[in-house]
């Protein structure tokens, strides 16, 4: 079966990106002021599924509700475990309506409509209920970047499964909007110096407190203006930056302190899963290596995770 990486390019969509950010952050913190918390605030964070983003269920209301933001007919829809159901459609529109409309549709299925109001990660950010700034909704575009992101959360799932040690779930931080997946060490990293605009330190020391090797993928905006993916070691071993690494395409970015690969390569490779995997692959090895990490991955020799045997 042929599977497509779409287009997305960045500037097209700058603005409607930025839209869908702030949207994902509200209901990101819905989610993370219902739920119990999890090591590294994995209990905040969004997933794919078969029509866009997802909360997942949500201790809310009636037993659970969950908030799904639907992009393919662009719409965000409520369901509770009782049965109850709500919607409101996905268009031009400010942070303010979205986040009004957002709790009345978490009202009328029994929701709770408390959480922290304000943006994360974003500097200088407005509250949600008084950023009256009108926001465009390409639509087109969120289908092309959802359509990237199954692709992108696939081959992130197929990696996931190479590595014995403490690994996260594959999911979509809202704060700096990214679909990422972590690999730990083991071992403890020094006290993070923290400076995230608009989160507490507490926040991002405790989400690095034990070594890292951290990959990801961002749709534009984190750092570049263009779609691409990422690697980073938390602490950065020495001889990180000069390390090889596979594809060509890519390269170490000194301002970012991170491996970035655009995803425009990814996508016109004659095999974009294997390119992506080869990046994913070689930054890990050489975040491993270089800091004497001491569990082994389950790779075979190609760097193709194996398969589990069918029971």
């Amino acid at each position: 079966m042929t599977r497509s990486w779409p287009d997305i390019p960045f500037e097209p969509w700058r603005e409607t990106c930025a839209a869908l950010h702030l949207y994902a952050q509200v209901v990101g913190k819905y989610r993370l002021a219902r739920g119990p918390w999890v090591n590294h605030s994995w209990h905040a964070t969004l997933y794919v599924n078969a029509r866009g983003l997802t909360t997942s269920i949500v201790p809310d209301g009636p037993g659970g509700i969950e908030i799904v933001l639907d992009l393919l007919d662009h719409k965000v829809i409520g369901m509770a475990s009782d049965g109850r159901s709500a919607s409101f459609p996905l268009a031009d529109m400010s942070v303010a309506d979205f986040h009004s409309s957002f709790l009345d549709l978490v009202a009328e299925i029994g929701g709770t409509t408390e959480f922290h109001g304000r943006p994360n990660e974003i500097a200088d950010a407005l509250p949600f209920r008084d950023d009256h700034e009108p926001r465009p909704y390409d639509a087109d575009a969120v289908r092309r970047f959802f359509h990237a992101c199954v692709q992108v959360d696939r081959v992130f799932k197929q990696f996931r499964t190479g590595f014995l040690g403490k690994v996260s779930p594959v999911h979509l931080f809202w704060g700096s909007f990214d679909l990422a997946v972590t690999r730990f060490s083991g071992r403890a990293a020094p006290l993070h110096p923290g400076g995230v605009p608009a989160l507490p330190d507490t926040v991002t020391s405790e989400a690095y407190s034990h070594e890292v090797s951290s990959a990801g993928f961002w749709p534009g905006g984190g750092g570049v203006d263009f779609p691409a993916f990422y690697s980073y070691a938390y602490p950065g071993p020495d001889g990180f930056a000069d390390a090889p690494l596979a594809p060509p395409s890519a390269y170490f970015d000194t301002a970012l302190g991170e491996f970035i690969l655009p995803y425009d390569a990814v996508r016109r490779a004659d095999d974009p899963d294997a390119t992506l995997m080869q990046f994913l692959q070689t930054t890990y090895d050489a975040a491993a290596r270089l800091g004497q990490w001491d569990r082994a991955p389950l790779e075979c020799e190609t760097g193709v995770p194996r398969r589990p045997r069918t029971l």
